[in-house]
């Protein structure tokens, strides 16, 4: 893999990461690095999905986006009831 598919990938994890944070109905006590993480984790596995069906770019845009909000919101409520017990 070159360092530009290093960097966009990184780029659009960020981006999809921030849509999912923004988008999520919870307080995620979550830092940079996990929401780009999960950024790149739902852009990946949308991306999967829109290519498996043969969708376009919106409806693969919109798939990447819920499924990182899916995942910041159990991170969130994994890293919550984790801080909760100390």
């Amino acid at each position: 893999m070159e360092i530009t598919g290093i960097i966009s990938g990184i780029a659009v994890g960020i981006v999809i990461g921030l849509l999912g944070r923004l988008l999520a109905p919870t307080m995620q006590p979550i830092g940079c690095v996990l929401t780009i993480i999960i950024g790149i984790v739902g852009a990946s596995l949308g991306t999967a999905l829109g290519q498996y069906l043969s969708w376009g770019f919106w409806p693969t845009f919109l798939v990447q986006i819920l499924i990182a909000v899916i995942l910041v919101s159990i991170v969130a409520g994994l890293t919550r009831s984790r801080d909760s017990g100390r």
